[in-house]
């Protein structure tokens, strides 16, 4: 049975990358692509389970499907993290979802379909059969003509207290480093030029089997580089504990992966390292930071950032701010601590009000865009390469591009080609995006 599908979005690169996929597998199975939920036979909602406001938003598109079901008929499937966390409620508040998939099965959902639409609840997300069964796509749709997102690790064994990753990605699987190879080689050979390694813990990666040497991160970025025709390469999300000086050296002699850097601190209180799980302390981050900025060639970073984790003090809270002004991110991602059901931070008391989380939330805001501001007006008056993305949304006679250190550039003219390559000098920045000109 085939119609039209359409897959919305929600959280991380990877659950982008898996939607990509999906959409390629059902295509290929015969379906077409609606261009919107209004004309769908089945929807694909890809949920994230990260933070409360992720979960919040697929609330209200259920409430929202449960009354386009009033007006035309189609399937509604629920996949993702949010999908594996919270299977049962989503079945109960929201009778009107038809399908609730697991993450570990999601590349299964295109053949069960093609076999009958009744079959599909085979599939069905279950809590107690994470493990490492989560079998990668083969083929992952490229982003744009000239950049992919390849998902080359899954889960994650850290377990952070505040985390609910390992719970619903399961327990850290590598993909087998020939079939990265082979996938990007044939990206290669269909224009795409940059690529994003992703995994949840993506420097941790480790394929091995028998008879066959241990393939770590480092190996398989050489791989990368030796076997294929990819000019920009880049990865996330980097554990700070994983990050090898065998991988720093490698970054500082190879050119073709990408000068930007996300590397999550989440704190830099040493007690509310410990309490989070995080396997290093904030001298150790900021000297990883340090050394990584301090390359010949010059080096982005970005991080994630948490206020008011349980115990926080206004103590920590200062040490937090210390780590971020003796960095200097260029970009970071700021939010609140929100308990996440089955962590064990969960049982912690969650004792910083909230109205002292939202303020120091809107303090390290503040810091960050001063920083980040900071950082990247010294690269005003440089030329650097960037690749075509589109059209300037403020102005239709500007063109809008992305630089090798993931900032974004506008500057005079009008497309004749996307994903084109080109070289623009740095005149200005507003904002966080720089002015330029060819």
């Amino acid at each position: 049975m085939t119609g039209k599908f359409f897959i919305e979005t929600y959280g991380c690169q990877m659950n982008t990358a898996e939607s990509g996929a999906l959409a390629a597998s059902m295509i290929e199975a015969g379906w077409s692509e609606a261009s919107s939920d209004k004309n769908a036979d089945i929807i694909f909602i890809n949920t994230c389970s990260v933070r409360k406001t992720a979960e919040n938003r697929i609330w209200g598109r259920l409430g929202y499907f449960k009354r386009q079901k009033q007006e035309h008929d189609f399937k509604l499937v629920v996949i993702g993290c949010m999908a594996e966390r919270l299977k049962d409620q989503i079945k109960k508040e929201f009778p009107v979802v038809d399908e609730v998939v697991s993450n570990f099965k999601k590349d299964r959902i295109a053949d069960i379909l093609s076999e009958g639409r009744a079959k599909l609840s085979s599939i069905a997300a279950e809590l107690d059969v994470i493990d490492e069964t989560y079998t990668f796509f083969d083929k992952h749709r490229s982003q744009t003509d000239s950049h992919a997102m390849i998902p080359i690790m899954n889960g994650c064994d850290n377990f952070c207290s505040y985390c609910i990753v390992p719970y619903v990605r399961g327990h850290e699987i590598s993909r087998m480093n020939t079939d990265i190879i082979s996938e990007i080689a044939g990206l290669n050979k269909n224009g795409v030029s940059e690529i994003t390694l992703l995994g949840q813990n993506v420097n941790s990666y480790r394929y091995s089997r028998p008879g066959v040497d241990v393939v770590n991160f480092t190996a398989l970025l050489k791989e990368i580089i030796k076997e294929t025709d990819t000019k920009w390469i880049r990865f996330t999300s980097s554990n700070p504990q994983d990050f090898t000086d065998e991988l720093i050296k490698l970054i500082a002699d190879e050119k073709r992966i990408c000068s930007f850097i996300h590397l999550p601190a989440q704190h830099g209180s040493d007690k509310i390292l410990k309490r989070m799980n995080r396997k290093y302390t904030s001298d150790q981050y900021i000297k990883l930071a340090l050394k990584l900025k301090n390359l010949d060639r010059k080096i982005s970073l970005s991080s994630d950032l948490m206020v008011g984790f349980p115990g926080e003090t206004d103590n920590d809270f200062k040490q937090l701010i210390e780590l971020m002004e003796a960095v200097r991110f260029e970009e970071a991602f700021t939010y609140y601590y929100n308990p996440r059901e089955g962590t064990a931070a969960c049982d912690f008391e969650d004792d910083v009000p909230e109205e002292i989380k939202l303020a120091r939330l809107s303090e390290i805001i503040d810091l960050q865009r001063r920083i980040g501001f900071e950082e990247k007006s010294l690269r005003i008056g440089m030329t650097v390469e960037a690749v075509i993305e589109g059209t300037s949304k403020k102005d239709s006679n500007e063109i809008l591009a992305r630089t090798e250190r993931n900032s974004m550039v506008v500057y005079p003219g009008k497309i004749t080609k996307m994903n084109d390559y080109v070289t623009i000098k740095l005149k200005d920045l507003k904002g966080n995006t720089f002015i330029g000109e060819v």
